[in-house]
């Protein structure tokens, strides 16, 4: 006897909810990636922020020699501290020489750093191992010894610059002093900042060059690119992420500029010399206007945090696309 067959169609699986599953991961990933940095930001909070809210009342009082020995509760001042700085055309002269530099500084260490980077790339091994070798003691040298190196290459008297110099175009190099000249000491400032930060660039860099495929630079090469037109479009968009991480560090750490020109000038900044480190140092403990010192300080905190904003969120896009 024939069994009846079944004609009924045969259901398809329910489909896979791929966009719901999709939000979940990526949900997922940002709390594990939150459960990682949350001991790296308590141990941050716990060193950094007594002393910023500590900072920040200071910049509400008027804390003078007086409060300062006797330990009394200084007189709360309000916004005058902040209104002082920001009507004072000296300090917003600062801010403004600070950013300079700073874009100046910056555009110039990843320029090198990434130019370095691609010549690691070309030559021997053993070059590019003694390359780095190099540059690592560079990086791992202290800054105010760094400094100290420079003051004495560039020093009137002994410098090895000026005595160079001399041989080269003239004895109206002897005795020359390299700061009496504005443009001179921060073009002095600006290679020892750039020359102690393209270790760092140029090491990073190049280990994100590795990422690059090969086969996408020998199509382009066989399909008649150059080699701007091979570092534009494909070299520089693949090392987008990471340039913009170094050169977001690179900001922050140039933007705060105090070791380099505090050592140079010997503790003494002129005021052509002050950065927003350096002022905010002499305003609290060179005149003793320690609340005014501390505003210029959350002033300068504030107008960096846009940078670390902008770097942190940068590490996280990273962090989901990887």
């Amino acid at each position: 006897m024939m069994q009846a067959v079944d004609s009924r169609p045969v259901q398809a699986p329910a489909p896979l909810k791929t966009a719901d599953r999709s939000g979940a991961r990526r949900k997922r990933d940002t709390r594990t990636a939150w459960l990682l940095s949350l001991p790296t930001l308590i141990i941050l909070i716990g060193m950094l922020g007594y002393p910023l809210y500590r900072m920040i009342v200071l910049s509400f009082q008027n804390m003078r020699l007086r409060e300062l020995f006797s330990g009394a509760t200084p007189p709360w001042a309000g916004v005058d501290q902040y209104a002082k700085a920001l009507t004072d055309d000296v300090f917003w002269g600062i801010v403004a020489r600070t950013a300079a530099f700073t874009v100046v500084s910056v555009t110039l260490s990843v320029t090198a750093g990434l130019g370095i980077a691609l010549l690691m790339r070309r030559v021997h091994a053993k070059v590019r191992i003694f390359m780095m070798v190099a540059m690592m003691f560079v990086w791992a040298l202290p800054q105010l010894v760094a400094a100290q190196a420079f003051r004495w290459l560039t020093d009137s008297d002994f410098g090895v610059l000026n005595y160079l110099f001399s041989k080269v175009f003239g004895d109206e190099w002897l005795n020359h002093s390299w700061f009496v000249n504005p443009w001179e000491g921060w073009a002095v400032i600006t290679t020892l900042v750039v020359w102690a930060g393209i270790p760092f660039l140029a090491i990073s860099l190049s280990a994100g060059l590795t990422q690059v495929p090969k086969e996408l630079v020998e199509a382009a090469t066989v399909d008649g690119a150059s080699s701007w037109q091979t570092l534009r479009n494909i070299t520089l968009p693949i090392l987008k992420p990471l340039l913009t991480i170094v050169t977001t560090l690179s900001v922050i750490w140039n933007f705060g500029l105090f070791t380099q020109n505090w050592a140079l000038r010997d503790s003494h900044p002129e005021p052509v010399y002050q950065t927003l480190a350096t002022y905010s140092y002499t305003q609290a403990f060179g005149r003793s206007l320690y609340s005014y010192g501390s505003a210029i300080s959350v002033i300068t905190v504030l107008l960096m945090l846009g940078v670390m904003v902008f770097y942190i969120r940068q590490m996280f896009k990273i962090g989901e696309v990887d």
